[in-house]
């Protein structure tokens, strides 16, 4: 970037309480990073702001219909991160059935001084139901895993039906409540919005089996966490595993922490060091795509272009 424009460099922190931070807004063209809060307050300190680059799939902080109004583009990163992601939720999967994280502290704690006793048995993930609540890239993704390295039945729920995917991996296309009801491993791949908050609640784990897994590899505002931490407090599933909350970082003494049949991750999806990498360099052609006025590859407002 820095052999085309002139580059300011912020760490993680800074904000609008932040004087240099507002100086450098009211002079910017483009924005690139992960996660920054675009507020209507921001927009307004940065009147020559064209372009706003995350470096990441979600784009939950980025208000579009605001910024196509004030002509700013908004871009992200799919596609890059499909199965990087993908095999971090299977692997979330994986260990709640099995109880990795739990036995492996049993290991480490001491604990284990005779044959394993049958009350830390797992259970099988092989020909078990999956069902993927969100047929996105990333939800075929773990469902092609799930078809074709375990042999397990996909149940999918999604706003349109996806007659590929169901060729492809012989998945079934069902309500949300049969889905609920017959998976043995439930898999929430949504997206973040006012029609998904608290998606995943008291009623929805209630309809659950009491030996199924719930996974959330979507967003920590889909599930409500008070519902989530009562169904594994009173058995009304086995176990949950998450890679998202609805506060990041976790603080210490959440109570979803006390949960030995909960798997937590710390939103590490995409996080390994070639797929970051891929990322950033995709993030930087939207952004230098957009600064030099051409449409940027993967645009999220392309009504801006269509409306010239």
């Amino acid at each position: 970037m820095e052999k085309e424009f002139e580059v300011v460099y912020f760490e993680n922190n800074e904000y609008l309480d932040d004087p240099r931070f507002v100086q450098t807004l009211q002079k910017t063209a483009g924005v690139i990073g992960l996660g920054l809060n675009v507020t209507k307050e921001l927009l307004d300190l940065a009147p020559t702001l064209k372009i706003i680059s995350n470096v990441s799939v979600g784009y939950d902080n980025l208000p579009l219909e605001e910024l196509s109004k004030r002509g700013i583009m908004a871009t992200n990163t799919p596609d890059v991160l499909n199965d990087t992601t993908a095999d971090a939720i299977f692997g979330i999967l994986i260990a709640a059935a099995r109880r990795m994280t739990e036995l492996d502290h049993y290991v480490k704690s001491g604990a284990w001084t005779e044959l394993l006793p049958p009350e830390l048995f797992g259970l099988d993930v092989h020909h078990k139901k999956l069902g993927i609540i969100g047929m996105g890239r990333i939800g075929q993704a773990i469902a092609k895993r799930g078809h074709f390295g375990f042999d397990m039945e996909i149940l999918y729920h999604n706003r349109s039906r996806r007659p590929d995917v169901e060729e492809l991996l012989n998945a079934h296309y069902v309500s949300m409540d049969e889905l609920l009801a017959e998976s043995d491993f439930v898999c929430l791949m949504v997206p973040a919005s006012l029609e998904t908050k608290n998606l995943i609640s008291y009623g929805e784990f209630s309809k659950m089996k009491r030996t199924a897994i719930f996974i959330n590899g979507s967003r920590g505002q889909n599930v409500d966490e008070e519902a989530l931490y009562d169904a594994l407090q009173n058995g009304t599933i086995w176990a949950a595993g998450t890679d998202v909350f609805k506060e990041e970082p976790l603080p210490a003494h959440h109570k979803l922490l006390t949960c030995k049949n909960l798997v937590t991750l710390p939103h590490i999806g995409s996080s390994t060091a070639e797929t970051e990498h891929k990322m950033s360099v995709v993030a930087a052609k939207n952004l230098q795509t957009g600064l030099k006025g051409q449409q940027p590859p993967n645009l999220l407002n392309p009504n801006i272009f269509l409306n010239q």
